[in-house]
């Protein structure tokens, strides 16, 4: 068999599984990067004042969504893959995938950029957290919008 063969009978399983990878890995790595950035802000303030440690983790804890939200739509996407499925079917999940791959991952550095500057704010006001813990959520909504689009996209077309 040669190449063509091989890409048209297996192509849909390869784009398919192309695209579980990418929802999980961009946004997971997007999320380790946040929570990364946050987790630094938050360990120096710790040493000062370790009785901030509570508030400073929910900061911290915000930027891990977008992960939650690709490994979700991996998945479910995984259930949907099968070796036997057309190069169309693989390559509609394939795109399917991406909104939360590429927003999930720039989303998460962001929130967590946004959450470290929310610890600033514990560090120098804490009556005014709350502010820098809505700040942060702000930039959730994105990846919310392509997680419901990746969501839509998987479960709205049966092959």
């Amino acid at each position: 068999m040669n190449f063509a063969g091989i890409f048209t009978e297996y192509g849909g399983i390869f784009f398919g599984s192309l695209g579980v990878a990418l929802a999980v890995l961009m946004s997971g790595i997007g999320s380790a990067k946040g929570l990364g950035l946050v987790g630094e802000a938050a360990a120096g303030l710790i040493i000062e004042e370790p009785e901030k440690f509570g508030k400073s983790l929910i900061l911290q804890l915000i930027p891990g969504t977008q992960g939650l939200y690709g490994f979700v739509i991996g998945l479910l996407a995984i259930n949907q893959l099968s070796v036997s499925m057309a190069l169309s079917q693989g390559v509609y999940i394939f795109v399917s995938c991406l909104p939360i791959a590429f927003v999930g991952w720039k989303s998460a550095i962001f929130q967590g950029r946004v959450a470290a500057a929310g610890i600033t704010i514990l560090a120098k006001n804490e009556e005014q957290t709350t502010k820098g813990i809505v700040f942060a959520v702000m930039v959730e909504t994105y990846a919310l919008l392509a997680f419901v689009i990746s969501l839509i996209l998987l479960t709205s077309l049966s092959f």
